[in-house]
């Protein structure tokens, strides 16, 4: 019982001290202190600086409304939280209001669902317990900034295959800075950086392009660059950012040159690389064999600390393939059937670029390896499952192999990285050598200010599949015969945004919040006391103040009437 009397008289001399400091300095200047570990009620730098720029009063819809179940009001409530922390911090207004785009008058709602869509925010089915039965409703995760001109949306339910739906509800609740002033910055954003795409060694067929333009084009400007009208490093120099995916032909000397200097004077370059020639359109009957295939840029990413190798990997958590099936009357049957080449990664790093994504869709996807590089971080971003297996060149690619069930005590190995992301001061793959003609030597640098690098074992990570039935290119992570959207579009955005800047936006997709029960033997034990503490304490000490201020009121008056 004594120690309860210490806790109580320490709780009450705490909450005391607290309300007189909080009142004295109330009275001289308005102030905002977040007492909690994880500064859930503070914004970073980041989100300071874009909300310096704000010109006008912005308005957020809130399109999760309603009755919901724990954990999604729990959600709700965040949200609205979040948006109230930023108008804390915002030199103009930011209200919010919520609003269920199933309540709308019938003729515009179909019309907003389809707009909603269109900004990410798909419609999620809802199920909950609700008087002794299951009901399902639609709900949409997702918020719409607007200011006087324009609008912009984005959804924030969010997170990695294998979730448990509270471990997605916190990871979410986690991201929603990020997202909201995300969502902000491209709604009032004036400039937009350059990211190039190389072109010029088969990198993109047709339409396979569209899927990086379409991911980019809200921050971005895109702009194709074929490297053998690039004359100088300073005309790659205005690109933030470069993508180099699935080239198919050689770089000569001059064109790498130009790729390591970019690099050397600080530039990002994220390289999706095929190290197998892989041709479908032999793989039918008895199908091909994946080879080898020299891009010349393997040595350049020796020198930088990582090897893409000659392999394919297999996993049990695996896409599907379109493969004719046979036919019906004079129409052919396309069946899609599983594929192991088809690599479905859902372990992520906890990384601002992958913490939280969704899996991702690979096609033929190799293995890398870390070598020596002094100075240079490596990340690996990205891992297969713990059923994976390494199948080296020369290898069969055969469709007829759809068919046969994979033998699961092959599948061996775990966890085998995909994604490699190196930052820092990078040594030139020129050092030492004679470098090419044609440029001047004083402009020329051996060792690099700091830059970034991403690769993947994989070209078609980026690359955009088309829709048979309509001809069109699709989305990155959209596929035609898929069931669920992969995350590819999802990673590319935050690949580029945290190579351009590590400190922006994107550092705030690492803020954790953590989960605290209550214990449940203090609950049943002590239950009344801390009743005591958290309701009738605080009413207590209200009602205590009242009563002296009302008894030094009574006094003060008393001595100053004098009767007549």
């Amino acid at each position: 019982m004594n120690a309860n009397i210490k806790i109580f008289t320490k709780s009450l001399l705490g909450i005391v001290s607290i309300w007189i400091f909080a009142f004295l300095a109330n009275e001289f200047t308005i102030f905002r202190w977040d007492l909690t570990e994880e500064g859930r009620y503070s914004v970073s730098e980041a989100t300071m600086e874009v909300l310096a720029d704000l010109e006008e009063p912005l308005e957020v819809e809130i399109l999760l409304t309603g009755t919901l179940p724990g954990g999604m009001r729990r959600f709700q409530k965040s949200i609205e939280e979040t948006v109230k922390t930023l108008n804390a911090y915002s030199p103009y207004p930011i209200r919010f209001f919520y609003q269920d785009p199933l309540t709308l008058p019938e003729d515009i709602r179909e019309e907003y669902i389809f707009t909603l869509a269109d900004y990410g925010i798909i419609p999620t089915n809802l199920h909950a317990s609700e008087a002794g039965g299951k009901t399902t409703r639609m709900i949409f995760p997702g918020v719409v900034v607007r200011n006087e001109e324009y609008e912009v949306g984005t959804l924030l339910l969010k997170g990695e295959k294998g979730m448990s739906s509270d471990e997605i509800l916190n990871n979410s609740i986690e991201n929603l800075e990020f997202e909201i002033s995300t969502a902000i910055k491209r709604l009032i954003s004036r400039h937009q950086h350059a990211v190039g795409l190389i072109i010029g060694h088969g990198e993109m067929e047709e339409d396979e392009g569209f899927g990086v333009v379409e991911a980019l084009h809200e921050d971005f400007e895109i702009y194709k660059i074929p490297m053998e009208q690039a004359e100088k490093v300073e005309d790659l120099l205005e690109f933030e950012a470069l993508i180099i995916a699935g080239p198919r032909e050689l770089f000569n000397e001059r064109e790498k040159f130009l790729l390591d200097q970019y690099l050397m004077y600080g530039g990002n370059l994220l390289v999706f690389l095929d190290p197998l020639a892989v041709d479908l359109k032999e793989a039918g009957g008895e199908g091909t064999v994946a080879m080898p295939y020299d891009t010349g840029l393997d040595d350049l990413l020796f020198r930088y600390g990582i090897r893409v190798n000659k392999d394919l990997v297999q996993d049990l958590n695996y896409g599907y393939h379109p493969v004719v099936a046979g036919d019906f009357g004079d129409q052919p049957q396309i069946v899609p059937l599983p594929w192991p080449f088809y690599v479905l990664a859902g372990r992520m790093a906890t990384h601002p670029i992958t913490k939280g994504l969704d899996q991702l869709q690979f096609r033929f996807v190799s293995t890398l390896d870390t070598v020596k590089a002094d100075g240079i971080r490596k990340t690996p971003l990205v891992f297969s499952s713990d059923y994976s297996k390494v199948l080296n060149a020369p290898l069969r690619v055969a469709f007829e192999d759809m068919t046969v069930q994979p033998d699961v005590e092959t599948f061996g190995s775990q966890r085998l990285p995909l994604i490699y992301l190196l930052e820092g001061e990078f040594t030139s793959y020129f050092k030492n050598r004679f470098i090419p003609e044609g440029f001047a030597k004083d402009f020329f640098r051996e060792e690099g200010t700091m830059g970034r690098l991403l690769v993947a074992g994989d070209g078609s990570l980026v690359k955009s599949m088309v829709d048979p039935s309509s001809g069109e290119p699709m989305p990155l992570g959209e596929e035609p015969f898929g069931e669920n959207m992969s995350a590819n579009r999802d990673f590319l955005q935050n690949a580029i945004h945290y190579m351009l800047n590590p400190e922006g936006l994107i550092s705030t997709r690492v803020k954790q919040y953590q989960i605290r029960p209550l214990n449940r033997v203090k609950i049943q034990n002590q239950k009344g006391f801390w009743q005591v503490i958290n309701v009738a304490m605080p009413i207590g000490i209200i009602l205590s103040i009242g009563l002296a201020n009302y008894l030094r009121r009574r006094r003060k008056y008393e001595k100053g009437y004098s009767p007549n």
